[in-house]
């Protein structure tokens, strides 16, 4: 009998909303189970109210500081938690600890590493070509196949009550944005620049998307860096009126009820794209050359898509191009005939209709 269950996840925003695949899938596979969901303090306020999880784990930076400090949090985790099961996504030295301080938990599942043999009972090998990285994740639950009948969730679902999306509907509409035109999220920036798409190209293709439909672009950005490159974007942008700079999230869940209430998203992949389709808001992103998109793109769809180097070349696999080289083939005509179709769809009806009652 499995009554208590532990995933130690941590880190990023994307792997982390991934992952709640996991959660959906062994709700469906022991609904009677409690599942517990070990995350970064900074970024668990996008899971709380998760149908699928029933606490949150959290771990700040000042528990993951030290090795002492940390250590004593995780056995007493442990020890309160008392788990039957523990799935381990990341299964690296520091996250080995939840197995170690469980030595009754009857499954203890991580991925094949060469160090983990002694505490995990269970190691799968989830570098299997050709699937996504929520496939992958998944691939975690198959040892308990021996005697369950795993139900697989390949769905990643975040959720935000009506009210809170009301209220940053509210907030957004007090600082200027007009719901009445189509409304586009932008991930302009990305915490490592070099991962960006060359910005007169975002400049360009944000320009006509803003001339075609009349949209109202947010541009979204984390920390200084990114808001120096969404700063200078804008100003590239002649501080175009139908972009706001300054309507910002001050939380990750605020940007998750800013995104919900936007039509589309658009931008360089990340964390924040991740959200946008585990909030069912459509999206196209745009793929640097070591980011695969096969992997980082699961459940692509006609509401879910983006374009990488190799989709547009085979050229661009060649190993002899410099990584330049190869982000120099997604040109700005090339994004846009990708695009387009998406943006028609979900945004051309919404300016339509604003047009009509002019």
């Amino acid at each position: 009998m499995i009554k208590r269950i532990i995933i130690p996840r941590f880190r990023r925003v994307g792997d982390s909303v991934l992952s709640v695949a996991l959660c959906s899938s062994l709700r469906k596979t022991f609904p009677g189970a409690s599942i517990d969901y070990v995350v970064n303090d900074n970024i668990a306020s996008l899971f709380e109210g998760h149908p699928d999880i029933d606490n949150l784990v959290r771990f700040s930076s000042e528990d993951t500081r030290g090795t002492r400090r940390y250590v004593k949090k995780v056995w007493r985790v442990a020890r309160e938690g008392r788990y039957d099961l523990i799935v381990d996504p990341r299964s690296t030295p520091r996250t080995l600890w939840f197995a170690l301080f469980s030595p009754r938990a009857r499954w203890r599942i991580g991925r094949r590493k060469r160090y983990n043999a002694l505490l995990h009972n269970h190691r799968v090998e989830v570098r299997v070509e050709g699937k996504d990285e929520v496939e992958r994740t998944l691939l975690l639950l198959s040892p308990l196949e021996k005697e369950f009948e795993v139900v697989y969730d390949r769905e990643f679902k975040l959720y935000l009550s009506p009210g809170e999306r009301e209220e940053v509907r509210r907030s957004m509409e007090r600082q200027g944005v007009d719901f009445s035109r189509p409304v586009v999220v932008c991930a302009v920036a990305t915490q490592l620049p070099y991962k960006a798409w060359e910005m007169d190209r975002m400049r360009q293709v944000l320009a006509r998307i803003i001339e075609r439909y009349d949209a109202r672009l947010i541009f979204n950005y984390a920390g200084k860096v990114e808001e120096e490159t969404a700063r200078r974007l804008y100003r590239m942008m002649n501080n175009h009126p139908n972009v706001s700079i300054d309507v910002n999230a001050p939380t990750l869940r605020g940007l998750a009820a800013m995104i919900a209430n936007a039509d589309f998203f658009f931008g360089n992949e990340g964390g924040p794209r991740h959200i946008s389709q585990a909030l069912d808001v459509p999206s196209f992103a745009i793929y640097p050359p070591h980011i695969s998109k096969s992997k980082w793109l699961p459940n692509a769809s006609e509401r879910f898509q983006g374009v990488h180097p190799y989709d547009i070349s085979e050229a661009a696999r060649d190993k002899k191009l410099s990584y330049i080289e190869k982000y120099d083939v997604v040109t700005v005509e090339e994004v846009w005939k990708r695009a387009l179709p998406m943006l028609d769809v979900y945004l051309g009806g919404k300016a339509a209709a604003r047009a009509a009652e002019r």
